[in-house]
């Protein structure tokens, strides 16, 4: 698999006053598209809850290129950029085409958090590195 990739369905409440998406709501897609990923890969939300571990951001930033608006068709595609061996940190990009014409990128910074003691996870789980060892990388994968 080369990528994750999903066409983005805009909603009226996802414009700004300028008629473009605004700002947030491309954090949301991202957010959202990261966690469908994880249920792919078997990182369910039961799964994170019975185990007692979560993802957690450090950073996360967006570039817009191009506007987006209420009726354009978009494609969100999603890799990871930077990986520590044992999954504990790490980078994933979010990429917003309309046409094959980049309109913007999210990247995310995160680790996993052990949800019981309130602190990064040591060691990470077997489960998050299996799934994130088989998520799609970029062009540019970097190995922390």
């Amino acid at each position: 698999m080369a990528t994750f990739s999903k066409q983005l369905s805009f909603r009226w409440s996802d414009l700004d006053p300028n008629f473009h998406m605004r700002h947030s709501a491309y954090y949301d897609f991202g957010a959202q598209h990261r966690i469908e990923i994880l249920e792919e890969l078997g990182l369910t939300l039961r799964v994170m809850k019975t185990e007692h571990f979560g993802p957690v951001l450090f950073r996360e930033e967006c570039v817009f290129r191009k506007e987006i608006n209420l009726s354009d068709t978009i494609v969100m595609q999603t890799k990871i950029a930077k990986m520590k061996p044992d999954a504990s940190r790490w980078s994933i990009v979010h990429e917003f085409y309309r046409d094959e014409v980049l309109c913007a990128t999210i990247t995310v910074d995160g680790a996993w958090m052990d949800t019981k003691l309130r602190k990064l996870a040591q060691p990470t789980p077997q489960i998050v590195v299996d799934a994130l060892n088989s998520f799609p990388k970029t062009s540019d994968f970097i190995s922390l």
